[in-house]
């Protein structure tokens, strides 16, 4: 992990973000924190819709605008990420919030793929689903919020460690 860390911050983005100033970094950091709440936003209400909140609403007039906002988020707060953590990488060395962080986003994208590959997701627009197909989503839609809180949690306190 320390060859990888080095190598991050010995690259261009990391000689860039450093030799930016201050603003720069601050900057990048409040990117990151609106990617990150627009990714989470639209998480938290899909996923409670997923749970069984809002049975009234139909799951696509909540999917439509979350899913690109999430996906959209994401990407804001993944590159924002990269940016900051290149400009001092090696001191994260050892950080056990790190090797937190970064699998609760793998375990969080993993699920993402497995849901769009179920069954009842592919049918949630097309028929009532049966309760054990709602109950396979609820499942997906709590991993998903406890994947995500862990990796918010757990990125809050990288910087206390």
């Amino acid at each position: 992990m320390y060859d990888f860390l080095a190598w991050l911050e010995a690259s261009a983005l990391g000689d860039a973000m450093r030799g930016s100033g201050v603003w720069t970094y601050g900057l990048v950091n409040l990117t990151h924190i609106l990617g990150v709440a627009a990714l989470f936003g639209s998480v938290l209400l899909l996923d409670l819709r997923l749970l069984g909140a809002w049975r009234a609403i139909p799951l696509a007039a909540i999917e439509r605008p979350a899913l690109p906002v999430a996906a959209t988020g994401f990407a804001i707060a993944a590159v924002s990420g990269v940016c900051m953590i290149s400009t001092n990488a090696t001191e994260y060395d050892g950080n056990p919030f790190i090797y937190v962080k970064f699998p609760a986003i793998g375990v969080a994208l993993l699920n993402v793929v497995a849901v769009a590959l179920l069954p009842a997701w592919k049918a949630r627009n097309k028929r009532v689903l049966a309760a054990h197909e709602r109950a396979q989503l609820a499942v997906a839609g709590g991993l998903s919020l406890a994947s995500w809180l862990t990796a918010i949690s757990a990125a809050r306190m990288i910087g206390y460690w």
